[in-house]
């Protein structure tokens, strides 16, 4: 469980008129372009940290800190944050409202090309490492497929996105939400809806309400299919036109025959005409592998 906090009273970064001093004093407006979007109700903050990592003794790396309000949460409860702020008009910001906590430290950098696994070992130290996000709606997915695809072994990914993505994330096979995202995360991990977050808890407020996701990977890999790429790949394919069944979205994009394909799909219990929203993570590591052994033996005839 993570600890109470020892330190002072902290600014409060919820508040509309702080947040309007804090950037007026810095000379600075919020950033359509970088998806700006401030929290202004502090349960929420608060209820996000408390669901960031499994213990105490974490390294917390968050994405966006903003003026710091989730910052200052995770610090009063893990052992270490860095925080990653694309911004740089922010970080005078965050020098001000982060200056009592001595565990926390702020690069001014973008996430999407930050040397993940440099910044994990500098600041590490043998300690499990979490990320913590309140994601802009416009480049949720790029930035949790860098983190999935970074090769850093994560405990857990808690990111608060936009409520129509969340569902998205979190789906099951067969479901409406269900597509190639729901399946790439859920061979990295297991995704769990936390709560709902209304629009009108955010400064400037968004045009949807949000929704607080973990995603709690896997120790260990639990799918292991023969070629990661071609695994990876039907999964693009089977969601590029979803009306399309799987065989007709696949047959003009693999070297296989059409009764081969055919076999590979049959293969796995469903029929001919099935649509990939249907299969699982082990079904399309399953086909991934079938083909893959097809693929093999077309190339040694």
């Amino acid at each position: 469980m993570p600890w109470p906090c020892d330190k002072g009273e902290s600014m409060d970064l919820c508040n509309i008129s702080v947040i309007r001093e804090l950037m007026g004093d810095a000379g600075i407006t919020f950033r359509k372009d970088f998806g700006q979007n401030f929290l202004i109700n502090p349960k929420i903050p608060s209820d996000i940290a408390d669901a960031a990592a499994h213990s105490p003794d974490t390294l917390v790396l968050e994405i966006g800190p903003g003026v710091g309000c989730l910052t200052q949460e995770l610090a009063k409860r893990y052992k270490r944050v860095v925080a990653v702020e694309i911004d740089k008009g922010l970080i005078p910001i965050l020098d001000k409202t982060l200056s009592e906590f001595d565990n926390v430290t702020v690069i001014n950098d973008d996430i999407m090309k930050v040397d993940l696994p440099a910044l994990v070992e500098k600041y590490a130290c043998g300690m499990p490492v979490s990320v913590c996000a309140n994601l802009p709606y416009y480049i949720t997915t790029p930035i949790l497929m860098r983190l999935l695809e970074s090769g850093v072994r994560f405990e857990a990914v808690t990111v608060m996105v936009q409520n129509e993505v969340a569902s998205r994330l979190c789906a099951s096979a067969g479901s409406d939400d269900y597509g190639a995202i729901s399946a790439v995360i859920a061979y990295f991990g297991e995704a769990k809806r936390l709560f709902r977050v209304n629009r009108g808890c955010f400064m400037p407020a968004p045009k949807v309400d949000s929704a607080v996701v973990r995603i709690s990977l896997y120790r260990e890999p639990k799918y292991t299919p023969r070629d990661e790429r071609l695994f990876r790949n039907l999964i693009k394919f089977a969601f590029e036109m979803r009306r399309k069944t799987l065989y007709n979205a696949l047959r003009a994009k693999l070297s296989l025959d059409n009764e081969t394909l055919k076999e590979a799909i049959v293969s796995l219990g469903y029929g001919e005409s099935v649509r990939g929203e249907r299969l699982s993570v082990s079904d399309f590591v399953a086909l991934s592998d079938r083909i893959y052994t097809d693929l093999e033996k077309n190339s040694k005839t």
